[in-house]
């Protein structure tokens, strides 16, 4: 037996104010002799007996009418064999939820795992009864709130055979918790939550627990068949050069992933841009290893590029193909920062130093020192601090918060630097210390020299002049080395760093420190003739040149890569805050997503719902801001499935409750329909109760009013 109110037994307590009264008018007199009363003590024995007969019969008569009055409000329902002994059902809440995940649309036989599952849910929806009401979900997240019950099985059934499949799904186990709350707060005496699905083994739950009511039953119905087919998908995308120029080489790499037993010797990926094949690889992919296929492209083209890597066709389609967008910049806005005292001309001639017939790469805005608080850097893809003497506080702070959403900065030295103010700096991004100078300025004689260059970091591409080697067919690159007479001290930190030139006297002269998204470089010397004589040097265009470059290139060489299913968002700098910022679908159709101004930027989250892959163009004023790519997780490639026991087993763990298997494979869909008439067995007693209640108080009456056994016969 079980209660629908069970909290309404609390009031069971009640059931002993009767007897507290009783107990209270029990209680013994002090005993007064009078001689006038003597004829008391002549009472027979027996008639005192009945009396307390009569007292104690009042008593339970009146408990027992109170605790049927409570057990009624209680709602008792009776289930089990013995309520379909009395033919009995009671009503039921049922909760269906529907694997819409693509693996259910793999062909099996005559049909597919969907198709079993529209056929169960129908069986389910078929044993409704007037009194019961229905809720039909999938593992799609929902959009909105969650529609009303059905209270008739036609109207359920027909919403069944609607149900399609869906890319952006989530796991089984939270579509259950999701539907266990629903079905709760039901009046019917029985909840009940199914889920049918094909048991893919990446679905069905993950590490998050969830509470579900104690009263709310789950079954899992089973409706894959057989073992998954092998698969190969293409996992991610990513641009591997950051620096990204019209007409010059750039490296994408692939990630795929084979989900079977035996190797594939031999297997062809392609990529496509702006929907025109441009390159080729082949691999050898073995069983449940990740694999990493490169491709070299050409973008001809500036601007967003649509991308994407498809492989060979197979079973299962949906991650054949996985998009991305090349970003080749139109042009660079770099922000120099001219310190007090210190010139940034050799700077400034550098990065807009250009050949005739080609467009200038960069547009370079020029402030003072004092002016760099008031100036607004999230607009900028590099900022060049050009020998700045002091940094306050807040400047600090928005040069780190700069460098953390991904922007560049570079940082030449001054002679009248405040070493507390670059230190602070520095130690906000994870970089080293300040310690002084060596050197003179203006010296005759050099203090240092380059020693060692990383020749294989992505900056020096193209800085460095190839020359023969000597006896041989290879090249070597031709190190032109500057003088150096006056330069910054800087020991290198604990953080992500990387001396890209070291010198003579082991000292850095470039140094990259990575922080977050960003990166900053720090140069020993400033861009003045009489720290060194590198702005008179040939190297001294393409070193800046090249690290702005670098530096501006930031995240933006490869548009933002998001999961259809899982919520996103998006941080747009230099955009009108008071204009809204809206998404344009590979559809053609356009939507404006929820959006809000936080500091120096409009924050765009984009929610669960987006269920189509492909690029989505983010704009505003039907300018094109961005592209943001999305495509299937990767949990989907994966089709292995689990026994019903095991996921039995695992769904039991991470939602606390009792999981049972109907199994339909042997029986079909007319085993749940058997199951669960015997399990929804049940017959409300709550008028029992009551109609005992007044039988209990109609007896009270008769025996207090009628019944004297007082009187001697």
């Amino acid at each position: 037996m079980s209660f629908l109110n069970p909290f309404v037994l609390l009031a069971l307590a009640a059931a002993a104010i009767p007897l507290l009264i009783h107990l209270l008018n029990l209680r013994k007199p002090q005993q007064v002799d009078f001689s006038s009363l003597t004829f008391i003590k002549e009472l027979q024995r027996s008639t005192m007996q009945r009396v307390k007969i009569k007292q104690w019969l009042l008593l339970a008569l009146r408990t027992l009418a109170l605790l049927c009055l409570i057990l009624a409000f209680a709602r008792p329902t009776l289930t089990g064999n013995l309520a379909g002994v009395l033919g009995g059902q009671g009503p039921a809440a049922l909760g269906v939820v529907v694997d819409t995940s693509p693996s259910m649309a793999l062909r099996e036989g005559g049909g597919t795992p969907l198709d079993r599952a529209r056929e169960a849910a129908v069986s389910i929806f078929g044993l409704m009864e007037q009194s019961d009401e229905a809720h039909l979900s999938t593992t799609q997240p929902p959009a909105g709130n969650p529609p009303g019950a059905f209270q008739n099985r036609s109207a359920a059934q027909d919403a069944v055979q609607a149900l399609e499949l869906a890319l952006n799904t989530e796991r089984g186990a939270q579509s259950i918790a999701r539907m266990a709350d629903r079905v709760a707060e039901a009046e019917q005496a029985t909840r009940e939550v199914y889920l049918l699905s094909d048991l893919q083994s990446t679905l069905l739950a993950d590490t998050v627990a969830y509470d579900l009511p104690a009263d709310v039953q789950v079954y899992l119905v089973p409706t894959g068949s057989g073992a998954a087919p092998a698969n190969v998908a293409v996992t991610d995308v990513a641009v591997a050069s950051r620096v990204v120029e019209a007409g010059q080489p750039v490296t994408v790499e692939a990630t795929l992933v084979h989900y079977g037993e035996d190797a594939l010797p031999d297997y062809t990926a392609s990529l496509y841009l702006e929907d025109e094949r441009v390159a080729q690889a082949t691999a050898t992919l073995e069983p449940g290893v990740e694999t990493a296929v490169r491709f070299t492209v050409t973008p001809e083209a500036r601007g967003w590029l649509a991308g994407r890597v498809t492989i060979e066709d197979d079973d299962f389609p949906y991650d054949d193909a996985r998009h991305f967008s090349l970003h080749v910049p139109e042009q660079r806005r770099v922000l120099l920062v001219e310190g007090s005292g210190q010139s940034a001309r050799f700077a400034r001639l550098a990065l807009t130093a250009q050949a005739d017939d080609a467009p200038a790469a960069f547009t370079v805005d020029t402030v003072p020192e004092r002016d760099l608080a008031a100036t607004s850097i999230g607009a900028y893809d590099a900022v060049f601090l050009v020998g700045p003497q002091r940094l306050s506080s807040g400047e600090v702070a928005d040069l780190t918060r700069y460098v953390e959403n991904g922007g560049g900065l570079m940082l030449f030295p001054s002679a009248g630097a405040r070493a507390d103010s670059y230190n602070a700096l520095l130690q906000q991004v994870g970089g080293g210390t300040f310690t002084g100078f060596s050197g003179s300025i203006g010296a005759e004689e050099p203090v240092a020299s380059f020693d060692r260059v990383a020749l294989d970091h992505p900056l020096f591409e193209g800085v460095f002049d190839e020359q023969p080697r000597a006896g041989s067919g290879s090249t070597e690159r031709d190190i032109e080395a500057p003088d150096l007479f006056y330069l910054m001290n800087y020991q290198p930190g604990e953080g992500t760093e990387q001396t890209l030139i070291q010198l003579t006297n082991r000292l850095p002269f470039l140094q990259e420190v990575r922080h977050e998204r960003g990166v900053l470089l720090t140069m020993a010397v400033a861009p003045d003739p009489a720290w060194s004589d590198l702005p008179l040097r040939g190297l001294f265009v393409p070193l800046l040149y090249r690290s702005a470059q670098y530096l501006s290139a930031g995240s933006s060489v490869q548009g933002d890569q998001l999961v259809l299913g899982e919520p996103g968002e998006l941080r747009l700098s230099d955009v009108d805050p008071d204009t809204p910022i809206y998404l344009d679908t590979p559809d053609g159709d356009r939507f404006i997503p929820d959006q809000r101004r936080v500091f120096g930027a409009t924050l765009v989250q984009l929610g669960t719902d987006i269920a189509a892959p492909g690029l989505y163009d983010v704009g505003q004023d039907e300018d094109l801001l961005r592209r943001v790519a999305f495509n299937l997780a990767p949990r989907h490639s994966d089709l292995r499935r689990a026994t019903p026991s095991d996921a039995a087993d695992r769904l039991s763990d991470v939602l606390g409750t009792p999981v049972q298997v109907l199994d339909i494979a042997e029986g079909g869909v007319e085993q749940i329909s058997r199951a669960l008439t015997e399990q929804r067995r049940g017959v409300e007693l709550w008028n029992v109760f009551l109609l005992l209640s007044l039988l209990f108080l109609v007896a009270e009456m008769v025996v207090a009013r009628q019944w004297r056994p007082e009187a001697a016969s």
